[in-house]
């Protein structure tokens, strides 16, 4: 449950940032390291400051990030035209879930559990309001 509502915050900043990047070109899913890192420090403070993180929860945020960019880029993989590969594709971006995901729920667990009583009411909150509590407009 903890795994859950965390990565759909997580998820939720980093798509959130990812789609306003720099990408390689038509049907590249690929980001630069810059923007990754610049996403990455946006969504860490926005969620730093929603959640009042002291800085050694931003660490582990941090943490959860990028081990969330590691999952994803094991997902994307070097394709530039995944409608015509998914067939092939399945069966090894499934077996990047199943690798990578003990990390990522380790590290958001983690981050989780560094979180005072109160920061964590908040994320039980917005979890509650399926996301809509944090600068979306409805």
């Amino acid at each position: 449950l903890i795994g859950l509502f965390g990565a759909s915050v997580l998820f939720g900043g980093l798509a959130a940032c990812s789609h306003r990047g720099h990408y390689g070109g038509p049907g590249s899913y690929a980001t630069s390291e810059e923007d990754a890192a610049k996403m990455k420090a946006k969504m860490v403070e926005k969620v730093g400051s929603r959640l009042d993180l002291d800085e050694a929860q931003k660490v582990k945020l941090g943490v959860l990030a990028d081990q969330l960019r590691a999952q994803r880029n094991a997902l994307v993989g070097t394709t530039t035209n995944p409608r015509a590969e998914v067939q092939a594709l399945v069966e090894a971006k499934t077996g990047a879930i199943n690798t990578q995901s003990p990390e990522v729920i380790a590290a958001m667990a983690d981050f989780y559990d560094s979180l005072k009583p109160e920061q964590q009411a908040k994320v039980r909150e917005f979890m509650a309001s399926r996301g809509r509590g944090w600068g979306h407009r409805s």
